[in-house]
């Protein structure tokens, strides 16, 4: 029988080129031979990947060819009857093609090159489909009852069964095979009865019974599966919007999302937010930053949480820490519109994050805050790729709802479908972010999916930019259309928004104007460049305005000070402003018997002290207070280190992706040329103790170990098993593996009649024994 590590040695290249990409765990990180690539794909881990990631049809073939393998050699005509049947030729070609899609994943490999060649299931894949695939029981060799096999006998013995006996058949026929004993004297007591000492069922347990495999295929006329799965049909009531309205929604809601996250990121580089002891904002500031966008908490958190995903804003790592604009919203800024909708998209697509749980309760019934380092989610990402991949399927403008996309998940990935909440969230995300226009995917969305370029769609859809607004008597200005950057910047600057839509409506208030000469604007420049955008002259209201907003502008005068120096002699003081001594200190004279300074308190009197004066620190209360040396330590390094390790372990990398093709294609021969320099024979020192039969090549090697082992529990084949026990010493044992799983081996040992369970670690080698004349 052909092993599985020896089905991918045989494998080409581009095959196994074709395998990394389909299944992108086996290739990070990269391994160093094809036996630990053989061992990588058959852990319980890559497998459990591998079947979430495939369709009902790829899965229905892998329970076939799992149930069909278990009485025998089963080819691929076989599984194809045993799933398609004989009737409709697109089912036979629908599942001969998951049966290629199996093979290319190596889920499946056949026993050589020949066209009708048996069929075996990867080692684990058994294990990793569950206890009854396709609704079958296992074939347990042990039992004492062996159920008929031949489907002549099973039909001759329903025709002389009691009453009903068929229908407790029919009731576990399609699975599951388990079925609940009957209490002495029920009605159908006597027909379990007469079905269990004719072996068409078996004792499960005390209070169940099983249909036998052999007999459940013999009911179902062969047939592994009901019907083979298909893809479902588009809705009948599916909504389709026009094009245009998609890609006119979709540009209004993505340059609305851009718009947002700026002002989130302007707003908290002058009044961060501080940051909760466990991590993330709280409550009371989201509301805050909530009301400043005019937003509902839902969106606001949406803002928030893109932001923080995007690498915009992040705990400054502070004694008081607090939520800080990144360096790399400086780049953001000055980008266009379209730029920086595709940088968000980018980041939302590919985020782990779960923005939707903020507001949630988690299992401590803790309140989920926005940017808790708990709010991700691996699986975010490949919920977002395959929802907004099932829209773009649909067809243009389809729209579909959430229960409508969850049914499409299910036949997609069967055994990863995702809460209807989230999806759920996913599409309300899509519309806020403007990947979806109107409830359809837009061209923007599209490009996104595909990684094309999104920026260039979205721009597309953009309405050109309008760089002149109309200003009017009553302090009001319309901009007729999208403002340009630099019209954009003029009124955040000196207006406030009252609407947008086809139109944005802006109002001058004395407080906009205000704010605009805090920036560092003069009343002649603030007007000047309003009349270059404005649409006729700028109107006698609003100049008035700016020139009253003007006057009162800086009538009162702030400074800095660090600390005072007084006297009630101004002789004492006088000199010391123009002093050269003290330039570093700062000196100002607010009064012939007040200075102020710069520096501090201890500063100032240990720079006087030096120069020869005499003066005393007082309090705020005009006591003398009497200054200690100050005493300096080093501070640990440690609490860095600590912030760095709390930092690594709470990234999250977003989903895994295969490696680019042309790594791919330097990794295979390296994997090829690895293998061969392993494989040398290498000779086997002789151990004292129980005698081997003649056995064929083995492995010391640990990844070819695991791999025999894995292979020979698929094959319920023995194997040669080298121990080291306690004491250091090695023993050899004939055994039967069981299951190879979470470094550990439970096998079988025909000679003792026992069964045990060993470490990986105990293992020394693994050798086949060769079969029996």
């Amino acid at each position: 029988m052909a092993t599985f590590t020896g089905y991918l040695r045989a494998r080409s290249d581009d095959e196994l080129v074709a395998l990394l990409r389909l299944r992108p765990d086996l290739a990070a990180p990269s391994p160093s031979t094809l036996s630990s690539l053989a061992v990588r794909a058959t852990s319980r881990s890559s497998l459990d990947r591998a079947l979430a990631s495939v369709d009902a049809g790829v899965l229905q073939v892998l329970e076939a060819v799992v149930a069909l393998d278990e009485s025998g050699q089963v080819s691929a005509a076989q599984v194809v009857r045993a799933v398609a049947g004989h009737d409709d030729a697109a089912s036979v070609a629908a599942v001969e093609a998951s049966l290629r899609s199996a093979q290319e994943r190596a889920l499946v490999f056949p026993e050589d090159t020949a066209p009708d060649a048996a069929l075996h299931p990867s080692p684990g894949l058994p294990e990793a489909l569950g206890p009854y695939p396709a609704g079958l029981a296992p074939v347990d060799h042990h039992r004492a009852v062996h159920p008929p096999t031949d489907p002549d006998v099973v039909r001759a013995l329903l025709d002389d069964a009691p009453a009903g006996a068929r229908q407790v058949l029919d009731a576990l026929t399609w699975g599951p095979p388990v079925g609940l004993s009957p209490s002495p004297g029920s009605p159908s007591a006597t027909a379990v009865t007469w079905l269990l000492r004719h072996g068409l069922l078996v004792p499960g347990d005390n209070r169940h019974v099983l249909l036998p495999r052999a007999v459940a295929l013999t009911l179902r006329g062969g047939r592994t599966h009901r019907r083979p799965a298909t893809a479902p049909p588009l809705p009948s009531d599916a909504v389709v919007r026009p094009e245009a309205l998609v890609a006119a929604e979709s540009a209004a809601a993505g340059e609305r999302a851009a718009r947002l996250v700026a002002r989130l990121t302007r707003s908290w580089e002058q009044s961060p937010p501080p940051v909760l002891r466990a991590g993330g904002l709280g409550v009371r500031e989201l509301k805050r930053t909530a009301s400043l966008l005019e937003l509902d908490e839902g969106e606001a958190a949406f803002v928030v949480e893109l932001a923080g995903a995007a690498g915009f804003v992040a705990d400054d790592g502070e004694e008081v820490p607090s939520f800080v604009p990144t360096v790399a919203v400086d780049d953001w800024w000055g980008q266009d519109v379209a730029e920086r909708w595709a940088a968000l998209a980018r980041t939302w697509l590919t985020s782990p994050r779960a923005a939707w749980l903020v507001g949630t309760r988690d299992e401590r019934s803790a309140l989920r805050a926005a940017l808790d380092p708990e709010l991700v989610r691996a699986w975010a990402p490949r919920l977002r790729a395959t929802v907004l991949g099932t829209l773009a399927d649909a067809g243009r403008g389809v729209v579909l709802t959430a229960p409508q996309v969850l049914e499409v998940l299910r036949w997609r990935t069967p055994r990863s479908v995702p809460p209807t909440s989230a999806v759920e969230a996913v599409l309300l995300e899509a519309g806020r972010l403007g990947v979806l226009g109107a409830g359809a995917l837009s061209d923007a969305g599209r490009a996104l999916v595909a990684g094309d370029d999104a920026a260039a769609a979205l721009a597309a859809a953009l309405p050109a930019a309008v760089d002149e607004v109309l200003l009017q008597g009553d302090l009001t200005g319309i901009v007729p259309g999208r403002p340009s950057a630099a019209l954009e910047d003029l009124l955040d600057r000196t207006a406030r928004v009252e609407s947008r839509g086809g139109a944005v409506t802006v109002r001058f208030t004395a407080d906009s104007v205000r704010a605009a000469l805090d920036a560092g604007a003069t009343a002649d420049a603030l007007l000047a460049e309003l009349a270059s955008h404005a649409r006729g002259p700028v109107p006698q209201p609003l100049d008035y305005l700016v020139r009253d907003a003007a006057r009162r502008h800086g009538r009162l005068r702030a400074g800095a000070a660090a600390s005072y120096l007084r006297a009630d002699d101004p002789a004492l003081l006088a000199g010391l402003v123009d002093d050269p001594r003290f330039a570093d200190l700062g000196l100002v004279a607010l009064a012939p018997t007040v200075l102020v300074a710069q520096g501090s308190t201890r500063e100032l009197v240990e720079a006087l002290r030096e120069a020869g004066l005499a003066p005393v620190a007082e309090g705020p209360d005009g006591q003398v207070l009497h200054l200690t040396p100050e005493v300096r330590r080093v501070g640990r390094r440690g609490a860095a280190a600590a912030r760095r390790r709390a930092a690594d372990a709470a990234a999250v990398v977003g989903p895994q992706e295969a490696l680019p093709a042309d790594r791919l294609q330097a990794l295979v021969p390296r994997l090829r040329r690895a293998d061969e320099d392993r494989s040398a024979p290498a000779p086997t020192p002789v151990t004292p103790g129980r005698q081997a039969k003649a056995t064929t090549a083995g492995t010391a090697d640990p990844a070819g170990a695991l791999v025999l082992l894995r292979e020979a529990a698929a094959e319920r084949a023995p194997v040669w098993v080298e121990l080291v026990g306690p004491q250091g010493l090695t023993e050899k044992r004939l055994l039967r593996p069981v299951l190879v799983e979470g470094g550990r081996v439970r096998a079988v040992d025909p000679a003792r009649e026992a069964e045990l369970t060993i470490a990986v670690h105990r293992i020394a080698s693994v050798t086949r024994e060769e079969e029996s004349p």
